[in-house]
């Protein structure tokens, strides 16, 4: 069934979106020397005095993410159905995470790897290994379905 879903207009989107973010990373190394890891650039910005490009980049993905919800209403996913304590929980979880973890999956996973940093494919691969348990275990007990 999966395979049946593999056609050209299922992914040009997201193959478009990969190189959007692939460039973007990108030009922020190559015009700023800085790594476009999100769980960084929140972090810093919850400083008492954060510098003002973290603010502007936070600021560009949630303008980002609003353009497409009225340009392209479709294309936003139905919410989750889960509840708002879960969800919550979940993405403390996660903050929680990527400090362990020394980073997330767009510092290490997209800039990391691409720099071939180990300490990146290490952490790349346990943030892979830890999805695919959560979801897997989430799953059985019907919190994933």
């Amino acid at each position: 069934m999966l395979l049946a879903q593999l056609t050209l207009a299922g992914v040009a989107a997201p193959i478009a979106g990969g190189a959007l973010i692939g460039l973007a990373a990108s030009l922020m190394l190559l015009t700023d020397g800085r790594i476009a890891g999100i769980s960084g650039i929140v972090g810093g910005s919850l400083e008492p005095r954060p510098e003002r490009w973290r603010l502007a980049f936070l600021a560009g993905i949630a303008l980002g993410g609003l353009i497409l919800s009225l340009a392209f209403p479709a294309a936003i996913a139905a919410p989750v159905g889960r509840p708002l304590a879960l969800v919550g929980l979940a993405g403390l979880v996660v903050g929680y995470g990527t400090r362990m973890g020394n980073g997330c999956t767009s510092g290490h996973g997209v800039c990391g790897l691409s720099r071939r940093s180990r300490r990146s494919f290490a952490a790349t691969l346990a943030f892979m290994a830890a999805g695919a348990v959560s979801a897997t275990l989430l799953s059985m007990i019907g919190v994933g379905s």
